[in-house]
């Protein structure tokens, strides 16, 4: 009888402790369903109408989750994949290409491993346009050739990345990663970031510079953001450069998203000096480009919101950046490019 007892409370003991790790563990699944009816026209590529996925907000569905290990540490993932809700494809090379990572974190900070986003991208995510859609900076920031024409593969993300995040401290916080190249020419990468956010303030600077080959300069990419909330307003602004010696490009970003009674009306506008490339190469001295984008968001529910963007790139020289980030083949050098576009995001 009194081995039955024991038994029993035990079986009552490993039972309390099982539901009682299980409650301090949670895994999370998250997305954003995102498409838009949009018109685009680029110079002698003519002009097309698209349904577009991720022109308010990526489309997107991942995983993510935490285990409390005690002592005020947690073990942590982030599994992350691109929706392409136009057509219902993801990429099949990258499944979880957008983020793929794992993480101990504490009152240290946290250390993560795996596939991620630079320190010098993470300043550039505080656009108005929220870096999508035809009238958002993002067009300069990870469009085609903001690598300059290099191998470069970290403007946005980089593979086989350690990440160190500082603590935060009275605001300030703070960002250090490093990436094997592992014999890829592009993907060798070290860079940091530093800022301060405090009440309607946030301000950073980070640096990158990425090994592009033996025989080539490193890629460097460099910025400051300084956003404000003023209550009536919240001012967005980014300087970004970017080197590949000769090759240089600096975007100067000032941008505003005004809240109404039920959404946000948004501007903002970029101007693209590039130099050092040669006469015909899209980043000589008089290959810039200026975009502007003028938007609106009708958040219908807390999670659910409609929304149009208009957008215009005005290139000179051989420039030949659009509001398509990649611009189509049709396009020449000089030529402008423009957009409309409305659609409707839901978050989960």
């Amino acid at each position: 009888m009194r081995r039955s007892l024991l038994s029993l409370a035990a079986l009552a003991t490993l039972a309390t402790t099982s539901v009682a790790v299980h409650a301090q563990s949670s895994v999370t699944l998250f997305g954003v369903v995102d498409a838009a009816v949009r018109q685009v026209k680029n110079g002698s590529a003519g002009s097309q109408v698209q349904l577009a996925s991720g022109s308010n907000t990526t489309s997107r569905w991942g995983l993510r989750g935490v285990e409390d290990l005690g002592g005020g540490m947690q073990a942590g993932f982030h599994l992350e994949s691109q929706l392409n809700v136009d057509t219902g494809t993801v990429d099949a090379t990258r499944f979880f290409g957008r983020r793929s990572t794992v993480s101990l974190s504490g009152g240290f900070g946290e250390i993560r491993l795996g596939r991620d986003y630079t320190p010098t991208a993470y300043n550039t995510f505080n656009d108005e346009f929220g870096i999508v859609g035809v009238g958002s900076r993002g067009i300069f920031s990870y469009g085609g050739g903001s690598n300059l024409g290099s191998t470069a593969s970290t403007v946005l993300r980089t593979d086989n990345s350690v990440g160190y995040f500082i603590p935060n401290m009275g605001g300030l916080y703070g960002h250090v990663q490093f990436s094997a190249g592992e014999g890829v020419d592009g993907n060798q990468y070290a860079g940091g970031r530093l800022g301060y956010k405090r009440q309607n303030m946030d301000i950073a600077v980070a640096y990158g510079k990425t090994d592009t080959g033996a025989s080539t300069p490193d890629f460097k990419n460099y910025n400051i953001m300084f956003n404000y909330n003023f209550g009536f307003v919240t001012l967005y602004t980014l300087y970004d450069v970017k080197e590949w010696s000769p090759r240089k490009t600096r975007d100067l970003s000032i941008g505003a998203a005004f809240p109404v009674s039920s959404g946000t009306i948004r501007v903002g506008i970029t101007r693209a000096d590039r130099s050092g490339g040669a006469s015909g190469s899209g980043f000589s001295d008089a290959d810039d480009s200026t975009r502007l984008g003028v938007g609106y968001v009708h958040d219908v529910s807390r999670r659910t919101a409609l929304y149009t963007t208009y957008g215009r790139v005005n290139n000179k020289g051989a420039a030949r950046s659009s509001v398509l980030y990649t611009p189509p083949a049709g396009m020449l050098g000089g030529e402008d490019s423009s957009g409309f576009e409305v659609g409707i995001r839901h978050v989960f």
